[in-house]
């Protein structure tokens, strides 16, 4: 007779895998599949709700300016910033002390700064969602390098103010 390292009762050895008892083995394989079917319904529920959230947050309209002929402000809600800071990984930095020696445009870099400025105004998007703004207006960038003990990293800061619209007859707009 052996133990099952699982469940601590007796079984035959051939009642037995890797000193687990057949049942408990079974149980095991139950709850691994039960485990990765949630899972993997959250992770589907997740994709459809960031989807729905990204979808509106990407109807709203951002400008670098405070106004333009065809966008009449009904109401500025409130300021609204984003904050990014993007590490510069190992092979980034190799990458650019290369480029910075022989000299040329670093693809790296500019691929970091793109991301960094991508997530910052898809973060104010949705902070305007949040506050039920239809657009944000007077967005100013502003970059920034972090950088000492041997590590660098990028820091975006994205600020603008969140409005509210009318339509042309003077209504509110439900964009």
């Amino acid at each position: 007779m052996a133990v099952c390292k699982t469940c601590g009762k007796d079984f035959f050895r051939i009642q037995m895998v890797e000193g687990t008892c057949l049942q408990c083995v079974e149980d095991a394989r139950a709850l691994a599949a039960s485990e990765e079917r949630i899972a993997r319904e959250r992770t589907v529920s997740e994709a459809n709700e960031r989807a729905a959230v990204e979808a509106i947050a990407a109807s709203r309209i951002i400008l670098t300016t405070e106004s333009s002929s065809n966008l009449p402000v009904y109401e500025r809600l409130d300021i609204i910033t984003a904050e990014v800071v993007i590490g510069m990984h190992l092979f980034r930095d190799i990458a650019s002390a290369f480029r910075d020696t022989f000299g040329g445009r670093s693809a790296t870099m500019q691929k970091g700064l793109r991301d960094a400025r991508t997530t910052a105004l898809d973060e104010l998007r949705r902070e305007a969602l949040a506050l039920g703004a239809d657009a944000v207006v007077a967005i100013d960038l502003d970059y920034s390098e972090i950088s000492g003990g041997g590590k660098s990293m990028l820091f975006l800061v994205a600020s603008g103010t969140a409005v509210k619209l009318t339509s042309a007859d003077g209504t509110k707009d439900r964009a």
